[in-house]
Protein backbone atom coordinates (compact mmCIF):
# COMPACT_ATOMS: atom_id res chain seq x y z
CA UNK A 1 0.00 0.00 0.00
CA UNK A 2 1.12 3.50 -1.22
CA UNK A 3 1.76 5.96 1.69
CA UNK A 4 -1.17 8.78 2.13
CA UNK A 5 -0.47 12.19 3.18
CA UNK A 6 -2.11 13.19 6.21
CA UNK A 7 -3.04 16.77 4.41
CA UNK A 8 -4.93 14.32 1.78
CA UNK A 9 -6.39 12.02 4.34
CA UNK A 10 -9.72 12.97 3.37
CA UNK A 11 -9.51 11.35 0.41
CA UNK A 12 -9.20 7.75 2.29
CA UNK A 13 -12.74 8.35 4.16
CA UNK A 14 -14.38 4.95 4.28
CA UNK A 15 -10.95 3.39 3.46
CA UNK A 16 -7.99 1.80 4.46
CA UNK A 17 -4.55 4.11 4.26
CA UNK A 18 -1.03 3.99 5.38
CA UNK A 19 0.20 6.59 7.33
CA UNK A 20 4.07 7.45 7.91
CA UNK A 21 5.05 9.88 10.45
CA UNK A 22 5.71 10.72 14.41
CA UNK A 23 3.80 10.22 17.61
CA UNK A 24 3.05 13.96 19.08
CA UNK A 25 0.84 12.78 21.68
CA UNK A 26 -0.49 10.13 23.79
CA UNK A 27 -3.58 10.22 25.52
CA UNK A 28 -4.52 6.93 27.33
CA UNK A 29 -8.17 6.29 28.15
CA UNK A 30 -7.41 2.90 29.41
CA UNK A 31 -9.41 0.63 27.21
CA UNK A 32 -8.12 2.57 23.69
CA UNK A 33 -5.10 5.02 23.17
CA UNK A 34 -5.30 8.23 21.15
CA UNK A 35 -2.57 9.16 19.50
CA UNK A 36 -1.35 12.31 17.54
CA UNK A 37 0.71 11.41 14.19
CA UNK A 38 1.87 14.00 12.35
CA UNK A 39 4.13 13.53 9.22
CA UNK A 40 5.68 16.86 7.72
CA UNK A 41 1.94 17.74 5.88
CA UNK A 42 -0.41 17.81 9.24
CA UNK A 43 -1.92 15.69 12.07
CA UNK A 44 -4.36 13.20 12.87
CA UNK A 45 -5.69 11.61 15.29
CA UNK A 46 -4.90 7.77 15.66
CA UNK A 47 -7.19 5.31 17.60
CA UNK A 48 -5.02 2.27 19.23
CA UNK A 49 -5.24 -0.51 21.11
CA UNK A 50 -4.82 -0.10 24.90
CA UNK A 51 -1.21 -2.62 24.59
CA UNK A 52 -0.10 -1.10 21.89
CA UNK A 53 3.84 -0.15 22.66
CA UNK A 54 4.69 3.50 21.63
CA UNK A 55 6.61 6.29 22.93
CA UNK A 56 5.91 10.24 22.62
CA UNK A 57 8.46 10.67 19.75
CA UNK A 58 8.97 7.42 18.06
CA UNK A 59 8.50 7.16 13.85
CA UNK A 60 5.62 4.99 13.34
CA UNK A 61 4.02 3.76 10.17
CA UNK A 62 0.55 2.90 10.79
CA UNK A 63 -2.50 1.22 8.68
CA UNK A 64 -5.98 1.53 9.24
CA UNK A 65 -9.32 2.70 8.23
CA UNK A 66 -10.09 6.31 7.53
CA UNK A 67 -13.22 7.20 9.69
CA UNK A 68 -15.43 11.02 9.17
CA UNK A 69 -15.15 11.99 13.04
CA UNK A 70 -16.11 16.07 13.13
CA UNK A 71 -14.52 16.05 17.08
CA UNK A 72 -11.29 14.82 15.43
CA UNK A 73 -8.65 17.42 14.30
CA UNK A 74 -8.96 17.72 11.05
CA UNK A 75 -12.16 16.41 10.91
CA UNK A 76 -11.26 12.83 10.31
CA UNK A 77 -9.42 9.46 12.48
CA UNK A 78 -7.53 6.91 11.99
CA UNK A 79 -8.57 3.64 13.64
CA UNK A 80 -5.42 1.29 13.32
CA UNK A 81 -4.98 -2.02 12.49
CA UNK A 82 -1.60 -2.27 12.12
CA UNK A 83 1.34 -0.14 14.04
CA UNK A 84 4.93 -0.77 13.43
CA UNK A 85 7.60 1.46 15.31
CA UNK A 86 10.44 1.88 12.66
CA UNK A 87 12.20 4.21 15.44
CA UNK A 88 12.27 4.50 18.47
CA UNK A 89 12.61 7.35 21.50
CA UNK A 90 15.55 6.15 24.10
CA UNK A 91 14.89 8.89 26.49
CA UNK A 92 12.11 11.07 27.50
CA UNK A 93 12.35 14.33 25.89
CA UNK A 94 12.64 16.97 27.63
CA UNK A 95 9.64 19.25 27.08
CA UNK A 96 6.76 18.56 25.72
CA UNK A 97 5.68 19.09 22.11
CA UNK A 98 2.02 18.61 22.10
CA UNK A 99 1.96 22.24 24.52
CA UNK A 100 0.27 24.58 21.81
CA UNK A 101 3.04 26.99 23.09
CA UNK A 102 6.74 25.09 24.23
CA UNK A 103 7.06 28.70 26.63
CA UNK A 104 10.87 27.99 26.73
CA UNK A 105 13.38 30.34 27.58
CA UNK A 106 16.21 31.33 24.60
CA UNK A 107 19.24 29.31 25.92
CA UNK A 108 16.43 25.63 26.69
CA UNK A 109 15.23 26.47 22.95
CA UNK A 110 18.23 26.51 21.28
CA UNK A 111 20.23 24.17 23.38
CA UNK A 112 17.29 21.26 22.82
CA UNK A 113 17.60 22.84 19.12
CA UNK A 114 16.78 19.50 17.13
CA UNK A 115 14.01 19.00 19.27
CA UNK A 116 12.48 22.43 19.55
CA UNK A 117 11.88 22.42 15.76
CA UNK A 118 9.58 19.80 16.02
CA UNK A 119 7.33 21.61 17.39
CA UNK A 120 4.64 23.19 14.92
CA UNK A 121 5.05 26.78 16.24
CA UNK A 122 8.65 26.39 15.98
CA UNK A 123 8.03 25.08 12.49
CA UNK A 124 6.27 27.71 11.18
CA UNK A 125 8.73 30.21 11.74
CA UNK A 126 10.80 27.84 9.15
CA UNK A 127 8.12 27.24 6.85
CA UNK A 128 7.43 31.00 6.34
CA UNK A 129 11.04 31.34 6.19
CA UNK A 130 11.38 29.03 3.44
CA UNK A 131 8.44 31.09 1.15
CA UNK A 132 10.37 34.46 2.20
CA UNK A 133 13.27 32.74 0.19
CA UNK A 134 10.89 31.62 -2.55
CA UNK A 135 9.02 35.04 -2.74
CA UNK A 136 12.57 37.01 -3.48
CA UNK A 137 13.72 34.52 -6.17
CA UNK A 138 10.17 34.19 -7.79
CA UNK A 139 10.18 38.25 -7.90
CA UNK A 140 13.67 38.67 -8.21
CA UNK A 141 13.61 36.76 -11.74
CA UNK A 142 10.10 38.44 -12.45
CA UNK A 143 12.11 41.73 -12.57
CA UNK A 144 14.43 40.42 -14.67
CA UNK A 145 17.29 40.36 -11.84
CA UNK A 146 19.78 37.19 -12.64
CA UNK A 147 20.53 35.08 -9.89
CA UNK A 148 24.42 35.48 -8.58
CA UNK A 149 26.47 33.20 -6.06
CA UNK A 150 29.91 35.18 -5.05
CA UNK A 151 32.40 33.71 -2.92
CA UNK A 152 32.28 34.05 0.70
CA UNK A 153 36.02 33.49 1.21
CA UNK A 154 37.99 36.87 0.52
CA UNK A 155 41.17 38.33 0.04
CA UNK A 156 40.20 41.84 1.84
CA UNK A 157 37.33 43.02 3.70
CA UNK A 158 34.36 44.46 1.80
CA UNK A 159 33.23 46.53 4.33
CA UNK A 160 37.01 47.72 5.90
CA UNK A 161 37.22 48.00 9.75
CA UNK A 162 38.03 45.38 12.28
CA UNK A 163 34.55 43.29 12.26
CA UNK A 164 35.79 40.34 9.96
CA UNK A 165 36.62 36.59 10.72
CA UNK A 166 39.69 35.76 9.64
CA UNK A 167 40.38 32.19 8.38
CA UNK A 168 43.63 30.39 6.78
CA UNK A 169 43.30 29.83 3.47
CA UNK A 170 46.52 27.71 2.31
CA UNK A 171 49.51 29.82 2.77
CA UNK A 172 47.67 32.75 2.58
CA UNK A 173 45.20 34.40 5.06
CA UNK A 174 41.44 35.43 3.78
CA UNK A 175 38.58 36.73 5.80
CA UNK A 176 35.19 35.17 5.31
CA UNK A 177 32.33 37.89 3.07
CA UNK A 178 31.01 40.85 5.55
CA UNK A 179 28.55 40.88 1.98
CA UNK A 180 28.91 40.29 -1.74
CA UNK A 181 29.27 43.82 -2.11
CA UNK A 182 32.28 43.83 -4.57
CA UNK A 183 31.04 40.95 -6.64
CA UNK A 184 27.44 42.57 -7.24
CA UNK A 185 29.08 45.71 -8.56
CA UNK A 186 31.21 43.65 -10.47
CA UNK A 187 28.36 41.87 -12.40
CA UNK A 188 26.27 45.16 -12.73
CA UNK A 189 28.83 45.43 -15.83
CA UNK A 190 27.50 42.05 -17.00
CA UNK A 191 23.98 41.29 -16.25
CA UNK A 192 22.66 45.13 -15.52
CA UNK A 193 20.46 43.70 -12.65
CA UNK A 194 22.04 40.66 -10.56
CA UNK A 195 20.95 39.39 -7.02
CA UNK A 196 22.26 37.00 -4.72
CA UNK A 197 20.74 34.82 -1.56
CA UNK A 198 23.47 33.76 0.52
CA UNK A 199 25.51 34.07 3.72
CA UNK A 200 27.23 36.67 5.43
CA UNK A 201 29.72 37.29 8.00
CA UNK A 202 29.86 39.75 10.89
CA UNK A 203 32.43 39.47 13.72
CA UNK A 204 31.06 41.92 15.88
CA UNK A 205 30.62 40.94 19.71
CA UNK A 206 26.77 41.67 20.41
CA UNK A 207 24.76 40.33 22.96
CA UNK A 208 21.20 42.02 21.33
CA UNK A 209 18.13 40.60 20.36
CA UNK A 210 18.75 41.87 16.70
CA UNK A 211 22.16 40.66 15.71
CA UNK A 212 24.04 37.70 15.41
CA UNK A 213 27.40 36.79 13.52
CA UNK A 214 26.06 34.67 10.37
CA UNK A 215 23.06 35.06 8.93
CA UNK A 216 21.56 35.31 5.08
CA UNK A 217 21.54 38.30 2.86
CA UNK A 218 19.16 38.92 0.39
CA UNK A 219 21.31 41.05 -2.08
CA UNK A 220 20.41 42.92 -4.75
CA UNK A 221 22.37 45.60 -7.40
CA UNK A 222 20.56 47.26 -10.50
CA UNK A 223 22.64 49.57 -13.33
CA UNK A 224 21.32 52.70 -14.95
CA UNK A 225 19.50 54.15 -12.26
CA UNK A 226 18.70 57.95 -12.32
CA UNK A 227 19.33 58.15 -8.55
CA UNK A 228 19.03 56.13 -5.72
CA UNK A 229 14.95 56.55 -5.36
CA UNK A 230 15.09 54.11 -7.94
CA UNK A 231 16.18 51.00 -5.93
CA UNK A 232 13.73 52.47 -2.90
CA UNK A 233 11.25 52.59 -5.57
CA UNK A 234 12.36 49.01 -6.79
CA UNK A 235 13.05 47.70 -3.28
CA UNK A 236 9.26 48.78 -2.82
CA UNK A 237 7.71 46.45 -5.54
CA UNK A 238 9.91 43.55 -4.44
CA UNK A 239 8.97 43.61 -0.87
CA UNK A 240 4.79 44.15 -1.38
CA UNK A 241 4.76 41.27 -3.80
CA UNK A 242 6.63 38.88 -1.69
CA UNK A 243 4.57 39.79 1.46
CA UNK A 244 1.42 38.81 -0.73
CA UNK A 245 2.47 35.45 -1.94
CA UNK A 246 3.76 34.72 1.61
CA UNK A 247 0.27 35.91 2.90
CA UNK A 248 -1.53 33.99 0.25
CA UNK A 249 0.73 30.44 1.09
CA UNK A 250 1.50 30.93 4.60
CA UNK A 251 -1.93 31.59 5.88
CA UNK A 252 -1.74 28.51 8.09
CA UNK A 253 1.66 29.56 9.79
CA UNK A 254 0.53 33.02 9.90
CA UNK A 255 -2.91 32.44 11.76
CA UNK A 256 -0.67 30.59 14.58
CA UNK A 257 0.99 33.71 15.46
CA UNK A 258 -2.01 35.83 14.83
CA UNK A 259 -1.06 37.34 11.98
CA UNK A 260 -3.68 38.41 9.94
CA UNK A 261 -2.44 40.31 6.75
CA UNK A 262 0.77 41.53 5.75
CA UNK A 263 0.20 44.68 4.59
CA UNK A 264 3.15 46.80 2.31
CA UNK A 265 2.35 50.52 1.13
CA UNK A 266 2.19 50.97 -2.68
CA UNK A 267 4.40 54.23 -1.57
CA UNK A 268 6.48 53.54 1.76
CA UNK A 269 6.99 56.85 3.18
CA UNK A 270 10.32 58.30 2.81
CA UNK A 271 12.04 61.08 5.75
CA UNK A 272 15.82 62.09 5.60
CA UNK A 273 17.74 60.97 8.78
CA UNK A 274 17.94 64.56 10.02
CA UNK A 275 14.26 65.06 10.17
CA UNK A 276 13.19 62.03 11.98
CA UNK A 277 16.11 62.73 14.51
CA UNK A 278 14.07 65.91 15.09
CA UNK A 279 10.69 64.61 15.42
CA UNK A 280 11.63 61.57 17.62
CA UNK A 281 13.18 64.74 19.96
CA UNK A 282 10.55 66.82 19.55
CA UNK A 283 7.46 64.15 19.51
CA UNK A 284 8.64 61.45 21.94
CA UNK A 285 11.58 62.97 24.22
CA UNK A 286 14.29 60.58 22.77
CA UNK A 287 17.71 62.79 21.98
CA UNK A 288 19.73 61.01 19.50
CA UNK A 289 23.09 61.92 19.80
CA UNK A 290 25.64 63.45 17.47
CA UNK A 291 27.94 60.58 17.38
CA UNK A 292 25.45 58.13 16.06
CA UNK A 293 23.13 57.82 13.09
CA UNK A 294 20.05 56.36 14.53
CA UNK A 295 20.08 54.12 17.92
CA UNK A 296 17.68 50.78 18.46
CA UNK A 297 15.38 53.17 20.57
CA UNK A 298 15.36 55.84 17.56
CA UNK A 299 14.58 53.08 15.29
CA UNK A 300 11.98 51.80 17.25
CA UNK A 301 10.17 55.56 17.70
CA UNK A 302 10.37 55.95 13.76
CA UNK A 303 8.50 52.91 13.55
CA UNK A 304 6.36 54.15 15.82
CA UNK A 305 6.08 57.74 13.68
CA UNK A 306 5.45 55.94 10.63
CA UNK A 307 2.25 53.99 11.80
CA UNK A 308 1.27 57.01 13.43
CA UNK A 309 1.92 59.26 10.84
CA UNK A 310 1.09 57.22 7.16
CA UNK A 311 -0.48 53.78 8.89
CA UNK A 312 2.79 51.92 7.15
CA UNK A 313 4.60 49.48 8.86
CA UNK A 314 7.52 50.48 7.08
CA UNK A 315 9.73 53.62 6.52
CA UNK A 316 13.16 54.99 4.51
CA UNK A 317 14.92 56.71 6.44
CA UNK A 318 17.71 58.62 3.76
CA UNK A 319 20.87 60.37 3.81
CA UNK A 320 22.68 58.72 6.41
CA UNK A 321 26.27 60.51 7.12
CA UNK A 322 29.15 60.31 5.10
CA UNK A 323 31.59 59.51 7.98
CA UNK A 324 28.74 56.24 8.70
CA UNK A 325 28.87 54.78 4.80
CA UNK A 326 31.50 52.55 3.16
CA UNK A 327 33.87 54.27 0.97
CA UNK A 328 31.43 53.17 -2.22
CA UNK A 329 28.72 54.96 -0.72
CA UNK A 330 27.71 58.10 -2.96
CA UNK A 331 27.77 61.45 -1.91
CA UNK A 332 25.34 63.68 -1.88
CA UNK A 333 25.26 66.20 -4.26
CA UNK A 334 23.34 68.26 -2.38
CA UNK A 335 25.39 68.17 1.13
CA UNK A 336 28.86 66.66 1.18
CA UNK A 337 28.57 65.58 4.46
CA UNK A 338 25.44 62.78 4.01
CA UNK A 339 25.12 60.04 1.79
CA UNK A 340 22.77 58.66 -1.11
CA UNK A 341 22.21 56.08 1.49
CA UNK A 342 19.08 54.72 3.26
CA UNK A 343 18.35 52.35 5.44
CA UNK A 344 14.37 50.65 5.63
CA UNK A 345 12.88 49.98 9.02
CA UNK A 346 10.10 47.39 9.32
CA UNK A 347 8.12 47.62 12.57
CA UNK A 348 10.85 49.56 14.33
CA UNK A 349 13.93 47.34 13.34
CA UNK A 350 16.34 48.27 10.10
CA UNK A 351 15.75 45.27 7.88
CA UNK A 352 17.67 47.15 4.94
CA UNK A 353 20.33 49.14 3.72
CA UNK A 354 20.93 50.45 0.38
CA UNK A 355 22.16 52.98 -1.84
CA UNK A 356 23.96 54.64 -4.83
CA UNK A 357 27.56 53.73 -5.56
CA UNK A 358 30.40 55.44 -6.86
CA UNK A 359 30.67 54.34 -10.41
CA UNK A 360 33.33 56.53 -11.49
CA UNK A 361 37.29 54.97 -10.96
CA UNK A 362 38.17 58.58 -10.03
CA UNK A 363 35.78 59.27 -7.90
CA UNK A 364 35.85 56.19 -6.10
CA UNK A 365 39.92 56.16 -5.66
CA UNK A 366 39.23 59.99 -4.37
CA UNK A 367 36.78 58.74 -2.01
CA UNK A 368 39.05 55.98 -0.42
CA UNK A 369 41.58 57.95 0.15
CA UNK A 370 39.53 60.68 2.00
CA UNK A 371 38.23 57.77 4.07
CA UNK A 372 42.40 56.62 4.67
CA UNK A 373 41.54 53.00 2.69
CA UNK A 374 44.66 51.46 1.13
CA UNK A 375 43.51 49.85 -2.38
CA UNK A 376 45.75 47.13 -1.70
CA UNK A 377 43.69 44.08 -2.18
CA UNK A 378 41.02 45.23 -3.62
CA UNK A 379 42.62 45.97 -6.93
CA UNK A 380 40.30 43.03 -8.94
CA UNK A 381 37.55 45.54 -7.89
CA UNK A 382 38.95 48.68 -8.36
CA UNK A 383 40.18 48.09 -11.73
CA UNK A 384 36.75 47.26 -13.39
CA UNK A 385 35.72 50.77 -12.75
CA UNK A 386 38.08 51.77 -15.58
CA UNK A 387 36.28 49.50 -17.70
CA UNK A 388 32.85 51.82 -17.69
CA UNK A 389 30.66 50.70 -15.08
CA UNK A 390 27.35 52.40 -15.47
CA UNK A 391 25.80 54.41 -12.14
CA UNK A 392 24.23 51.52 -10.34
CA UNK A 393 23.30 50.78 -6.75
CA UNK A 394 21.11 48.43 -4.59
CA UNK A 395 20.63 46.69 -1.23
CA UNK A 396 21.40 44.27 1.68
CA UNK A 397 18.49 42.98 3.35
CA UNK A 398 18.47 40.80 6.36
CA UNK A 399 16.49 37.72 5.94
CA UNK A 400 16.00 36.71 9.30
CA UNK A 401 15.13 40.39 10.92
CA UNK A 402 12.29 40.23 8.39
CA UNK A 403 10.77 37.16 10.05
CA UNK A 404 11.42 38.11 13.66
CA UNK A 405 9.61 41.31 13.12
CA UNK A 406 6.79 39.82 10.90
CA UNK A 407 6.04 37.40 13.78
CA UNK A 408 6.67 39.70 16.70
CA UNK A 409 9.52 36.92 17.76
CA UNK A 410 11.53 38.19 20.67
CA UNK A 411 14.82 37.39 19.63
CA UNK A 412 16.22 37.10 16.18
CA UNK A 413 17.79 33.65 16.62
CA UNK A 414 14.57 32.47 16.87
CA UNK A 415 14.51 32.89 13.38
CA UNK A 416 17.36 31.09 12.55
CA UNK A 417 17.75 27.31 12.33
CA UNK A 418 20.57 26.55 14.44
CA UNK A 419 22.35 30.64 15.51
CA UNK A 420 25.89 31.76 15.86
CA UNK A 421 26.66 34.16 18.18
CA UNK A 422 29.58 35.45 20.33
CA UNK A 423 29.32 32.03 22.51
CA UNK A 424 27.46 30.00 20.37
CA UNK A 425 28.92 27.56 17.47
CA UNK A 426 27.00 24.45 17.99
CA UNK A 427 25.03 22.76 17.30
Amino acid sequence: MERALISQISKYEGKSALIKGRVFNIRNLGNIVFLVVQDYTGTIQVVADKDVEVKTGDAVVIEGLVKKDERAKGGFELKSEKLEVVSNTIEDLPFDLAKDDLNLNLVTLLDYRPLSLRHPRVQAIFRLYDLLLKSYEIVMREYDFTEIKTPKLLGAATEGGANFFKVKYFEKEATLAQSPQFYKQIMVGVFERVFEIGSVFRAEPHFTTRHVNEYVGLDAEMGFIKDFYDITKTLNIILKKMFSMIEKEGKDCLDLYGIKGLEVPEEIPIIKLSEIKKIIKEKYGHDISEGTDIDPKGEELAGQYAKEKFNSDFIFITHYPYSDRPFYTMPSPEDEKETCGFDLLYKGLEIATGGQRIHKYEELIKNMKKKKIKPEGMEFYLNVFKFAIPPHGGWGMGSERIIKQMLGLESIKEAILFPRDVKRLIP
